[in-house]
């Protein structure tokens, strides 16, 4: 057997403490981190998200049509968009198994305050497959008292209308024509936001 000279063993165990501290000091970063995080740390950074501005909407050079999608409403009444024509509609496809989606529930309510009338209201088209229940709970829970109930189960009118994610939101014209779409939650009651979308309102 090989022997191995003292000062080869001092070289050796010198290299493996700073291995050894290089690893714990790794860790304590790790640590300092995930610890620095607040325990509801998703939440945070879909409120971060919800701070999305108007200037992420995307208008269309020109209006374009829309497939025919069907949904109904907190009565079971089936309805198309064709039931919305003669007034601009902010159409929000979302679930309240999506946190982004039950962020913003309270600024779309607010808007629809801001808003809503004749010739605008916002759409919060649900598409929980639990039905129309899930929505009236979560709705009575953190107060939401503006919003239509409507709810598509089968999910088929988000993949019709292509929303690649939830939230999407699509701005529609009196004419049930897409004036622009965008993708994510936003903050939709702040004045920018209003400011933005009352240009896009149906005058007649």
């Amino acid at each position: 057997m090989m022997s191995v000279s003292p000062r080869l063993r001092l070289t050796l165990a010198a290299l493996a403490g700073a291995v050894l501290v290089l690893v714990a000091l790794s860790a304590a970063s790790v640590l300092f981190i995930g610890g620095d995080s607040p325990p509801n740390g998703p939440v945070v950074a879909d409120k971060r998200a919800a701070a999305i501005s108007s200037r992420s909407f995307v208008i269309h050079e020109t209006p374009r049509p829309l497939p025919a999608i069907t949904f109904v409403d907190g009565n079971d009444q089936t309805l198309t968009l064709d039931d919305f024509r003669g007034r601009t509609v902010l159409l929000n496809i979302w679930a309240t198994w999506c946190v982004p989606c039950r962020e913003e529930m309270p600024t779309l309510d607010a808007l629809e305050v801001e808003l809503g009338g004749p010739r605008f209201e916002v759409v919060a088209l649900s598409v929980d497959r639990a039905g129309p229940e899930v929505v009236r709970k979560f709705y009575s829970e953190i107060g939401i008292k503006h919003l239509g109930l409507y709810i598509d189960s089968s999910m088929q009118a988000s993949f019709d209308l292509q929303a690649s994610g939830l939230p999407t939101t699509l701005l529609i014209d009196g004419d049930g024509r897409e004036l622009g779409r965008l993708v994510g939650p936003a903050e939709w009651d702040t004045p920018e936001m209003v400011a933005f979308l009352k240009p896009h309102i149906t005058s007649n």
